[in-house]
């Protein structure tokens, strides 16, 4: 049996269809409340009602399985919301880790970000630089930092844990949806009015799926390896959701101070306005784009094996599977989505 944590965000709902159609035994733990029933529909898994932050119902979730994907998190470029990160992330991860090593769990993949990794000038970021602390970080990076640390004390506690770190996440399946997700709905309905230069590490949904698989199978135990598909410039990305979309990209296109200056001007009014909404452009999210940063992903591709595909057909996949959910009636034509309901936690993605 294997334990899916998160299993109605972005990854965790690819992630559970890849381990059902390679005919395992799935459990997931799922909120009482949420997208469990749009994004789990129809499967045969297990279900066990529960939260992370909730010692007691990740152990009853955990009790009899041999393998535990651990994917929940609640994800976020804002400023605020530190008790709250805290308390899904690091402890989330603490509990699912313990309950693991009382149950005697044979491995544990857990979700990192590339957020926790340092940045190194000059070339690309590897597993082995160092996050520096100093630096203007979101709650959600701090939180994934302390995550690490959490998986090395309980790997030298004897558990065998691997931290599988995910970049932008792109692809189908995305229920909340995922703030790439919004982005490329806002893009086909004609909602996207700017964006800046810049660019990021892309991964698809399936490349990031075989990663965890790979991590599970292949990875030592204690160590973490970055998953991307590809570097992918914010000018190469609206043409490539013109392309599938049938729309127009924005016309406008800021320059970075600018849009970074607009981003922290809209940050307090935005908190009293829409304090449950995610803005798309926050301060942290233009500093990500802006920054360019690059995943070198050779670890993997030795250690695991990982062979990453391309983006552009995550972005298709993504595409037609909104289609299919209804959200956009068909190429280049769009209805407006709905709001997603706010959740306690979720695996999705923003710039991770």
């Amino acid at each position: 049996m294997i334990l899916v944590t998160g299993a109605t965000g972005h990854l965790g709902a690819n992630l559970v269809r890849r381990l059902l159609a390679d005919g395992h035994e799935v459990r997931a733990l799922v909120e009482p409340s949420g997208p469990a029933v749009q994004a789990l529909a129809g499967l045969p898994l297990r279900r066990a009602v529960g939260d992370v932050r909730d010692p007691a119902a990740v152990a009853a979730a955990v009790e009899g399985c041999d393998r535990v994907y651990h994917c929940a998190a609640r994800v976020s470029t804002t400023a605020r919301g530190h008790r709250g990160i805290h308390a899904v992330n690091v402890l989330g991860t603490r509990n699912v880790l313990d309950a693991a090593r009382r149950h005697g769990v044979r491995r544990v993949v857990v979700t990192g970000s590339f957020s926790a990794t340092g940045p190194a000038p000059g070339r690309a970021s590897t597993e082995r630089d160092l996050h520096y602390p100093f630096g203007p970080h979101t709650p959600y990076t701090r939180s994934k930092v302390l995550v690490e640390h959490e998986c090395c004390k309980a790997a030298a506690q004897g558990l065998e844990v691997v931290v599988a770190v995910s970049t932008a996440i792109i692809g189908p399946h995305d229920y909340v949806p995922s703030r790439m997700g919004r982005v490329l709905l806002d893009f086909a309905h004609g909602r996207l009015f700017a964006y800046l230069p810049g660019g990021f590490e892309f991964v698809s949904a399936e490349d990031l799926v075989e990663g965890h698989l790979l991590a599970m199978e292949r990875g030592l135990s204690g160590h973490k390896y970055l998953l991307s598909t590809e570097f992918r410039t914010v000018d190469a990305m609206m043409a490539l959701y013109a392309q599938v979309t049938g729309c127009r990209p924005p016309r406008l296109r800021l320059p970075a101070p600018a849009m970074a200056a607009l981003a922290r001007l809209a940050e307090g009014p935005r908190a009293v306005l829409t304090p449950h909404r995610e803005a798309r452009f926050t301060p942290a999210a233009v500093r990500f784009l802006r920054s360019g940063r690059r995943a070198d992903c050779s670890l993997a591709r030795d250690v695991l094996g990982y062979r990453p595909t391309g983006i552009a057909t995550a972005v298709e996949q993504a595409y037609r599977c909104f289609v299919d959910r209804r959200l956009i009636e068909r190429r280049g034509t769009a209805r407006p989505a709905p709001r997603p309901a706010r959740r306690p936690y979720h695996a999705g993605v923003g710039p991770r």
